[in-house]
């Protein structure tokens, strides 16, 4: 078995795709949480991290940085990045489009909530509706964004849909093949497994107390 270990701050953040990767794949893993943020800012770690950031991501003596490479390299090492070199390429595109959303999501969150809150949720259709095509796209979005197959950009994509459910409750009223799919795709027996418990439910979804 991998010797896997998550490094990050005491919330799901980034690192929650990767915990549902791991958990839907009947794998374990270990977390190193950063409980203190003046001590990691002024620490050895920061130091060590290739960008000065976290999520870190450990394999025994192998240490990796970056959310969406540590992806990338847990898709690739557990049969979930296609079938092909185009459905690897596909689902990088897709994971890309979940990337610029999260960064739109995480310039809320962080930066302007109370104040941009209600224009972002107006404005969230206008996102989803790109990930509801390419669904409809992929036998009429009774499957997953890419193929036959879950890939990690399903992992990526599902929690960040979950995320905005919790943001705005009903986001997703609009978009049926989107919520159909984060049921469908939330209700694999080990994934719900893990996100029915205590280690998904009472970690924090950020690194502050929006949500």
């Amino acid at each position: 078995m991998p010797d896997y270990t998550i490094i990050y701050f005491n919330c799901r953040g980034r690192c929650e795709s990767m915990r549902m990767l791991l958990a839907d794949q009947g794998l374990d893993w270990k977390e190193e949480v950063i409980e203190d943020s003046d001590a990691w800012v002024k620490g050895d770690l920061k130091k060590q991290a290739v960008f000065g950031q976290l999520p870190g991501f450990k394999n025994g003596d192998f240490r990796l940085y970056q959310s969406n490479a540590i992806l990338r390299y847990l898709g690739r090492n557990h049969g979930v990045y296609g079938k092909n070199s185009v459905e690897a390429t596909l689902i990088d595109m897709v994971n890309d489009g979940v990337e610029d959303l999260r960064l739109k999501y995480v310039n809320l969150i962080y930066d302007n909530y109370d104040a941009g809150k209600e224009d972002y949720i107006k404005a969230l259709p206008n996102e989803l509706c790109h990930f509801e095509r390419i669904l409809s796209n992929n036998n009429g979005g009774k499957g997953f964004t890419v193929g036959a197959e879950l890939s990690f950009a399903d992992y990526n994509l599902v929690d960040l849909l979950r995320n905005h459910l919790v943001l705005a409750p009903d986001c997703l009223s609009g978009f049926p093949l989107l919520s159909a799919y984060v049921t469908r795709v939330s209700s694999r027996p080990k994934l719900a497994a893990y996100l029915s418990s205590d280690a998904h439910k009472k970690r924090p979804i950020n690194g502050n107390d929006k949500q």
